[in-house]
């Protein structure tokens, strides 16, 4: 991964909150022209420093607004399965999110649905099709106290 100086992490900050800000208003931020902001963008695009520039909307609006927390335990014998099963969560858009833990469970999955209904049958897909998860403990989100994707990026201060 390439590395970033000073400006990159003040560009990175600001695009993090608002992707859609013009070059000319990072650049009067940032303390460059727009073409520089334009073309440091570009190369962070390229390199996967940036790696996706979405927009967040409301779950609620969008008809899913429940949220679930999945702990997974994986069979023991079966760790090599998670490629495949990686490759089965990018087909399954309700689950958004997915970590491999240390603990009592071996996946973290973050998952939106309608209601524990909806939210039944997409656990009842994910056993169904994937046998190597032995396990699921869920919880259910009561109210969102943060969201965010925000990466903190700290400034190197000048020797």
């Amino acid at each position: 991964m390439e590395a970033i100086d000073d400006f990159d992490r003040k560009i990175l900050n600001i695009i993090q909150i608002d992707c859609q800000v013009k070059a000319e208003a990072i650049g009067d931020q940032v303390g460059l022209s727009a073409s520089a902001v334009q073309r440091r963008l570009k190369r962070m695009r390229d390199t996967g420093i940036i790696t996706a520039e979405i927009a967040l909307i409301d779950r609620k609006v969008a008809g899913n607004p429940m949220t679930f927390i999945a702990g997974m335990e994986i069979e023991r014998e079966n760790y090599d399965a998670l490629s495949r099963f990686r490759a089965w969560l990018a087909k399954h858009e309700h689950i958004q999110q997915v970590y491999y833990v240390t603990g009592a469970v071996d996946l973290i999955a973050i998952i939106t649905a309608r209601d524990v209904g909806h939210y039944d049958e997409i656990a009842a897909t994910l056993m169904a099709e994937n046998p190597q998860i032995k396990r699921m403990h869920t919880n259910v989100v009561l109210r969102d106290i943060k969201i965010g994707m925000f990466v903190p990026i700290e400034e190197h201060e000048a020797p």
